[in-house]
């Protein structure tokens, strides 16, 4: 019986699959189900830089408010899924999404309540797989089946079918690392398929625009990665995401991502529809849903870049920035212009003109905007925002993204520092001080 018949079997019939189960796969390949929340919920003391002539001086609140709510609500969904109040979390979770509710960074409270509820499982397989050679008597079975079973009692709920579909999808990139196909062993591969095959089969019967449900949108598009499709379908299925959330900036990043070659799409298709994103969503974003649907599509891929509308890519950063001006967002497209596409070059003339030209746009975004420093989303900047990173130690991520930030800052505003001036960001940015 082929592995994907095996997982749509009853459970009970493929645990014997798992018992010796002999794999390799690199240590980094395993998909990162979130930060453990630091244990200090106090500001740090501003965080500071020295040279010879100046200090520069800037607030690093750990964790950031975002990252605290972030935490509050997986943590919600985390006890109510360990409760067995399926009924609460189900209610909770159509609540917030129905509303659109989301964080002050943008993150939809759904998906973190949601993404609580299955991180149990998660992480109990990836703990399995993570050494390349679990244990014959890993339970990597043993928590899908308790969530197929409360599936079986509530067949009709698009939210539970939701948190068990994205957690096949979870289970599916533990198995398989984000490597080169011929980099992933068969069986990796094979457990890789039929667990998107069972996402799909449950996902099959719900349909997200019915439902009005942006958190069941993204779950049909996450089937877009295991699973490959038309770029007709890749469209469609994000511009449903997009209906139904248009204030979602991950809905235009991820259609972005998608259209890439590499996922079956095409440079002038990735093009066709950043354009058409930014008209249809432009009261709310203005040109922003152009930069949004470009921001990790041009990071990724060199052609991509290259054939970037630069102007109309600023010019969208800059309304990202009017029309989200928390520290999160801002801390997001600083250390993308200066990190992310202010990295190494690459070599094509074309491509770093147009990467030396939006790196340098994060002078202006940390003059105009920035009041404090978000380490982790520098830390993760300077790896390409990289969903496949698994990190291993969250403080010394952090310290890494802490250490970025500093360095950029104290560059940026070395002839200031020279002059013998401190530099202290205040709530209304930077400001020079004698000293």
């Amino acid at each position: 019986m082929a592995f994907a018949e095996r997982l749509r079997a009853p459970w009970a019939q493929i645990r014997n699959m798992f018992a010796t189960p002999h794999f390799t796969m690199a240590s980094d390949g395993v998909l990162q189900m979130g930060r453990e929340a630091p244990d200090v919920s106090d500001p740090l003391p501003p965080c500071q830089a020295e040279t010879p002539a100046g200090k520069l001086s800037i607030p690093c609140p750990n964790p950031t408010a975002e990252e605290r709510a972030r935490d509050t609500h997986q943590a919600r969904g985390l006890k109510l899924a360990r409760l067995d109040e399926w009924s609460r979390l189900t209610s909770e979770i159509t609540r917030t999404d129905k509303a659109r509710q989301k964080t002050l960074g943008g993150t939809p409270v759904a998906d973190l309540l949601a993404f609580g509820a299955r991180a149990d499982v998660v992480s109990a397989a990836e703990h399995a797989l993570i050494s390349g050679r679990p244990d014959p008597g890993a339970p990597l079975l043993a928590g899908i089946e308790a969530l197929e079973r409360v599936l079986a009692e509530h067949s009709a709920n698009p939210v539970i079918a939701t948190i068990v579909a994205q957690t096949h999808m979870d289970l599916g990139w533990a198995w398989r690392g984000t490597g080169w196909d011929v980099e992933v062993p068969e069986r990796n591969r094979e457990a890789f398929a039929a667990h998107f095959d069972r996402a799909a089969d449950i996902l099959m019967d719900f349909d997200a625009r019915e439902h009005a449900s942006p958190l069941l949108a993204a779950a049909h598009c996450a089937l877009i990665t295991g699973q490959g499709g038309a770029t007709s379908r890749v469209v469609s299925n994000y511009e449903t995401w997009i209906d139904l959330d248009p204030k979602n900036p991950r809905a235009f990043r991820a259609m972005g991502t998608h259209l890439l070659p590499r996922w079956r799409g095409s440079y002038a298709r990735l093009d066709v529809e950043a354009r058409r994103a930014a008209g249809h969503s432009f009261d709310l974003w203005g040109s922003g849903a152009y930069a949004w649907v470009m921001f990790d599509a041009i990071a990724q891929d060199s052609e991509a870049c290259a054939r970037l509308d630069l102007d109309f890519f600023l010019d969208g950063l800059n309304d990202i920035l009017k029309r989200s001006p928390d520290q999160h967002t801002v801390n997001l497209i600083a250390a993308y212009c200066a990190n992310t596409m202010g990295a190494a070059p690459t070599g094509d003339d074309e491509t770093d003109y147009i990467r030396i030209q939006i790196a340098a746009a994060a002078d202006e975004v940390v003059r105009e905007h920035l009041t404090e420093v978000h380490p982790m989303v520098w830390a993760h900047a300077a790896r390409g925002f990289d969903n496949g990173l698994r990190v291993r130690c969250a403080d010394r991520f952090a310290a890494s993204g802490h250490a970025d930030a500093l360095r950029y800052l104290t560059q940026l505003f070395r002839r200031e520092l020279a002059s013998g001036n401190n530099v202290v960001f205040t709530d209304h940015g930077p400001e020079l001080q004698s000293f």
